[in-house]
């Protein structure tokens, strides 16, 4: 029995060292406090909608592209390497986020960026997690 207890013990401790609680225990108090701080649902899934947009390469490399430039789209295809078809899809979604715009001149459409706080977003993120010096 007492071999037994001791194991148990040594399974508890393992799961504390991976993050885990041993046993449940709700702070009531704190519970009620952390749950008046969330959002509404609704608000937080056009936060992950946003999140969703960005977390793609190829959107996140369009947006680097057009900073401090306009671009049509058959440059911005050839500057990432990319057919016609995928950057149309690509600029479709960052449009509808509302990072980036388009001005139709003659049989082209030129984009830039219209709104900065994405380009920064990504800025920021990228920085953190590959210094200041990266691209």
């Amino acid at each position: 029995m007492k071999g037994q207890a001791i194991d148990t013990l040594r399974g508890d401790a393992r799961r504390v060292a991976k993050g885990l609680c041993e046993v449940e225990c709700v702070d009531g108090p704190e519970v009620v406090e952390a749950q008046a701080c969330l959002p509404p649902l609704g608000q937080s899934q056009r936060v992950a909608d946003a999140l969703k947009v960005l977390a793609h390469p190829g959107r996140l490399r369009v947006l680097m592209a057009l900073e401090g430039r306009e671009l049509c789209v058959c440059d911005l295809a050839h500057v990432l390497d990319t057919s016609l078809s995928s950057m149309s899809q690509q600029l479709k979604q960052l449009r509808t986020l509302g990072a980036i715009r388009f001005r139709a001149h003659g049989k082209l459409a030129y984009y830039r960026i219209s709104d900065p706080y994405w380009l920064g977003l990504v800025q920021s993120i990228s920085e953190k997690l590959h210094g200041a010096n990266s691209n």
